[in-house]
């Protein structure tokens, strides 16, 4: 059974795609009025599909269906309609989560690179103490040993 898939096209321009994989499909096979008749059944109903579904012009579609060709003429098999539909809302809704996913990220990166500032800071502050601790432990120490002496 021959398949035929638009690929990606803009919802608006969706009638003469289906058109021209149709005759590039049946070249030779068909009349050319027949390639007309059944694009323009076709077309019909993906219109009528399309206002159910609240497609928009903008919106980006990939429509695939099965057909036969029978007695010199084209029958849709309307079971193996599929239609993708990608909306333009979509599209910028998913755009404007990125952004605000690598603002965030960017965001993160600054505060790892201050943190760890920071910890460095501290690692510097805890040798200065350890060592403060040390000369007062060895004065004392020597103080002690003074004392006894």
């Amino acid at each position: 059974m021959p398949k035929l898939s638009t690929g990606f096209v803009r919802a608006s321009g969706y009638a003469n795609k289906i058109r021209k994989v149709l005759f590039a499909l049946t070249r030779g096979k068909l009349n050319p009025e027949e390639v007309i008749r059944a694009s323009a059944q076709l077309n019909q109903y993906l219109f009528d599909k399309f206002q159910e579904m609240g497609i928009k012009k903008e919106d980006v579609v990939r429509i695939s269906i099965e057909f036969n060709i029978k007695d010199g003429t084209i029958e849709w098999n309307y079971d193996t309609l599929k239609i993708e539909v990608y909306k333009k809302e979509e599209e910028e809704k998913l755009a404007e989560a990125m952004k605000e996913v690598e603002e965030s990220e960017k965001a993160l990166e600054i505060a790892i690179e201050e943190l760890s500032k920071l910890s460095e800071k501290l690692r510097e502050l805890s040798d200065e103490i350890a060592q403060t601790v040390e000369r007062l432990k060895r004065e004392h120490t020597s103080l002690k040993l003074e004392f006894e002496k």
